[in-house]
């Protein structure tokens, strides 16, 4: 499915008192994670959520960054990694996409956090640049649809 054909993104209303998110992002390519980051905050305001945005080296640190916010005494309701890795001549790619992914993925199930990834793994920068776009399928819109999809589940199931 490319990204004119996503189905249009729903914005889930929570009940209780509005989410708090964490933003982390890995700006190492600015236009394309501020893209993201302006889909996630259409969304996160739609949904009357209040966020804040924090930026760390790159998509590594991604997964360290949610990991020691969680152990700051500020509390959040879920978290949106935002970043993007553009396939290069070396292993390196393949190395940071795995680690960075696996580590979303581990820090989430390890705490039971709801976590939105809007981490983008692309071929080219114009892959990247068409999924950070305002109009069609913004994949920080969808991280942070999918953040507040996890934190209404967990509230539903009384986990937060």
């Amino acid at each position: 499915m490319s990204t004119e054909d996503a189905p249009p993104l729903v914005v889930p209303r929570i009940a209780g008192a509005p989410p708090r998110i964490l933003i982390v992002r890995a700006p190492y390519y600015r236009a394309v994670v501020d893209g993201l980051t302006e889909g996630a905050v259409r969304v996160l305001d739609e949904a009357q959520a209040v966020y804040e945005t924090a930026d760390v080296a790159g998509a590594f640190e991604l997964p360290q960054a949610i990991r020691l916010a969680l152990r700051g005494n500020r509390r959040f309701d879920g978290f949106i990694a935002l970043g993007c890795v553009v396939r290069g001549e070396t292993s390196h790619y393949e190395h940071i996409c795995r680690e960075a992914m696996a580590g979303l993925m581990q820090v989430a199930l390890t705490f039971g956090i709801a976590l939105g990834s809007g981490l983008l793994t692309v071929e080219t920068l114009a892959q990247a640049e068409a999924r950070a776009q305002a109009t069609g399928a913004n994949k920080g819109a969808e991280a942070a649809a999918a953040c507040l999809r996890q934190i209404d589940f967990a509230r539903r199931f009384g986990a937060l």
